[in-house]
C-alpha cells in the first residue's frame, strides 16, 4: 500500500504550533507523515523529532520516506512518557496529536474502515490488537452493542441497529463483511432517515472503530501525559474529527487551564494550584472551503491549540 495522506489543517497547524530549529518535537500520529516531514522542514533539520504511530503500514511508510534524523516509533501515544523515557528524553517543545483515521486506512479496503468498500470486519489500527470490529458485532450483547452504538457515534437509532444486528446473526450466521454489516444498518436505519444527512452506516462505524481501538479511553490520559512532558512556553496541538474527540480535548485544556480551586469563602488561596495551560485557540480552527473542495474529509476537523504556562510545575 502506498500510505499518502493530505495533512488537514496544514499550514493552521504550523503557524499555531510554531515548531522551529532546536525543538524537541513530538508528532504522536504519524500516519502518512505529512505533518511530520513539515514540522521537520519548519525546524530546518535542526533539533529532534520523534514521530509515534501504532500502525505497522504507517511505520514502514516513514522509514522508507521521511529523513533518517527523525526518530521513527511504533507504539501508542498513550506510552508517550515511556516512550520519552526510552529516548532520554524529559521534556519537549511542541506535540502533534492528527486524531481519527488516515486516509490509507480507509482506502485500503482490507482494513475494514471504510463503508464504501466490501472487505472483511477488521477495523484495527493496530493489527497486532486482539479485538476485531467483527468479534464486537457477533459477541457483544444488544444493549452493549447499542451503548457503543450510541456513545460513540451519536447515532440515534442505535437501539434498532442493534437489535438487527443480533437478529441477523443469530438467524443467518455471524457477519462477518463491512457490506453485510452496512445492509443491516440500512434495514434497521427507516427509509425517511436515510435520504438526509450523511451515509446511514458512517456513525455506526465510526463507533465500532472507537471502540475496537480503544480511541477514547486513552485521549484523556494521553493528553494529561502531554501537558506534564511539555516544556514552558511549549505548545501542544490537537486536530480532532468528531464532537466526542473535541469534547474532550475542550475538557482537558480547560481543567489545566484553571488556577486556584479554593471555595470563594476563603479571602486568600490556600490550595497553590496554578495553570498549567494557555489555551491560544478559545474557538477551535477549522478548514477552509478551499481545503475542504480539495480534500473533503478534512470537513469535520477542528484544531485546538494550548501552550504550557511559564512558572508551571
Amino acid at each position: 500500500m502506498d500510505f499518502v495522506h493530505e495533512p488537514v489543517l496544514l499550514t493552521e497547524t504550523l503557524q499555531l504550533l510554531a515548531p522551529g530549529p532546536g525543538d524537541i518535537a513530538v508528532d504522536c500520529t504519524l500516519g502518512g507523515g505529512g505533518h511530520t516531514r513539515a514540522i521537520w522542514q519548519a525546524m530546518q533539520g535542526r533539533g529532534r523529532l520523534i514521530a509515534v504511530d501504532q500502525d505497522l503500514a504507517a511505520i514502514s511508510h516513514a522509514k522508507a520516506t521521511l529523513p533518517s534524523d527523525i526518530t521513527v516509533v511504533h507504539d501508542n501515544f498513550r506510552n508517550l512518557r515511556a516512550i520519552l523515557l526510552a529516548l532520554d528524553i524529559e521534556r519537549v517543545n511542541r506535540i502533534l496529536f492528527d486524531l481519527g483515521v488516515s486516509s490509507p486506512q480507509l482506502d485500503e479496503a482490507e482494513r475494514g474502515f471504510s463503508y464504501q468498500q466490501d472487505a472483511p470486519l477488521d477495523m484495527r489500527m493496530n493489527a497486532d490488537s486482539a479485538t476485531t470490529a467483527a468479534q464486537l458485532v457477533n459477541e457483544l450483547a444488544q444493549d452493549e452493542l447499542a451503548r457503543i452504538i450510541w456513545d460513540y457515534g451519536e447515532e440515534r437509532w442505535a437501539k434498532r441497529i442493534a437489535e438487527f444486528i443480533v437478529t441477523y446473526r443469530n438467524q443467518q450466521g455471524p457477519i462477518t463483511t463491512t457490506g453485510e454489516l452496512v445492509d443491516i444498518i440500512k434495514r434497521a436505519i427507516p427509509a425517511g432517515a436515510r435520504r438526509e444527512g450523511p451515509h446511514p452506516a458512517k456513525r455506526t462505524f465510526q463507533a465500532l472503530r472507537i471502540a475496537v481501538n480503544h480511541e477514547l479511553d486513552y485521549l484523556s490520559a494521553a493528553l494529561a501525559a502531554a501537558v506534564e512532558v511539555l516544556a514552558p512556553g511549549g505548545r501542544m496541538a490537537v486536530i480532532t474529527f468528531h464532537s466526542l474527540e473535541d469534547r474532550i480535548v475542550k475538557q482537558v485544556f480547560r481543567q489545566q487551564e484553571q488556577g486556584c480551586i479554593c471555595p470563594p469563602r476563603l479571602p486568600v488561596c490556600v490550595c497553590g494550584r496554578k495553570p498549567k495551560l494557555k489555551v491560544i485557540t478559545k474557538k477551535p480552527v477549522v478548514p477552509t472551503q478551499e481545503e475542504i473542495g480539495r480534500n473533503p474529509r478534512a470537513r469535520s476537523a477542528k484544531l485546538r491549540v494550548a501552550e504550557r504556562c511559564s512558572g508551571s510545575s
